[in-house]
């Protein structure tokens, strides 16, 4: 094997881990919200991804089986879609049960357990047990090949696209908009926050639907590498809170780095070794740093 085959075996391995990176992020980005923001564990947050994943499947059913000239535009359509449907689902989801659990961590762990394992049986019923995949419009299929030998494939630009867009929205509403002063405020004392007028109870609520709707982009953008089964979101959820507590909770820039630190690592080194001993690899390199620094990458400094 040639010095330039070898190279661009590598960077379509690094490709693959910025694929794996971006699903990654927009869920750690969802729990960044859920977990460091509100401190709230949420087991169910993989369930909320196979919402999005299952919206873009309808959406594309029904579009194939109504109105088959607009199979070009849908998609889009239907990312807006998944965050919307799943924004809902987290909002009534924080307002029947997890508004009763703070500052209670075990319970809500063991509530949104049970709301995963109820929400897995939903979809089995609806959707039925076997994995599907959306019908993807034609311009996210095939490769873009900048060289020879070397093929980067189009959904994956696509789904890197989605990531930084959704990225950068949410840094703007965090640290421009109303919404984000009154999140930062309510994290940093949330006494003093309700003295001054605002309403943490409803904060509390918005900022879980959002955490919620960001993971259904991430299914959305999942839906354009792999399958969507009852049970695909809980894959998802150990690494999303893996990328959380590694780069450190609430901090936003931590888990951009510790989604792009994992993935790549993950990625680049199932290519000597098997899937499960590259896993093991990537768990023992985050524990041997946590080890060392175990607020995290980029630790949030809150007053407490």
């Amino acid at each position: 094997m040639t010095f330039s085959e070898m190279m661009n075996i590598g960077l379509m391995q690094g490709f693959a881990g910025l694929s794996l990176f971006s699903v990654l992020l927009l869920m750690g980005l969802g729990l960044a919200v859920i977990f460091g923001q509100m401190g709230v564990i949420n087991m169910a947050h993989g369930e909320f991804m196979t919402i999005g994943a299952y919206t873009i499947y309808l959406g594309s059913t029904l579009t194939e089986k109504f109105a088959p000239g607009l199979m070009q535009m849908y998609f889009p359509v239907a990312i807006v879609a998944a965050f919307l449907i799943a924004f809902a689902a987290g909002w009534l989801t924080e307002w029947a049960l997890i508004r009763h659990l703070y500052k209670r961590p075990l319970d809500t762990l063991l509530a949104t357990w049970g709301l995963s394992l109820g929400l897995q049986q939903v979809f089995r019923s609806t959707f039925g047990p076997k994995e599907v995949s959306p019908t993807l419009p034609d311009w996210l299929m095939g490769s873009w090949a900048p060289s020879e030998g070397l093929d980067i494939p189009i959904n994956g630009l696509f789904v890197m696209g989605l990531t930084a867009v959704v990225t950068g929205l949410l840094l703007i509403a965090l640290y421009k908009a109303r919404w984000g002063l009154r999140v930062r405020a309510t994290v940093s004392n949330r006494v003093m926050a309700n003295a001054i007028g605002i309403n943490t109870k409803k904060t509390d609520r918005l900022t879980f639907a959002i955490g919620c709707g960001i993971a259904g982009v991430a299914g959305a953008a999942f839906t354009t590498i792999g399958s969507t089964g009852p049970t695909s979101g809980s894959l998802y959820i150990v690494d999303s809170f893996l990328v959380v507590t590694f780069g450190g909770a609430g901090s936003l820039l931590g888990t951009v780095a510790s989604a792009f630190g994992i993935a790549q690592t993950q990625s680049i080194s199932e290519f000597f070794m098997t899937g499960s001993n590259a896993k093991v690899l990537t768990l023992m390199l985050v524990i041997g740093i946590l080890m060392i620094r175990p607020q995290g990458l980029f630790a949030s400094k809150v007053r407490r």
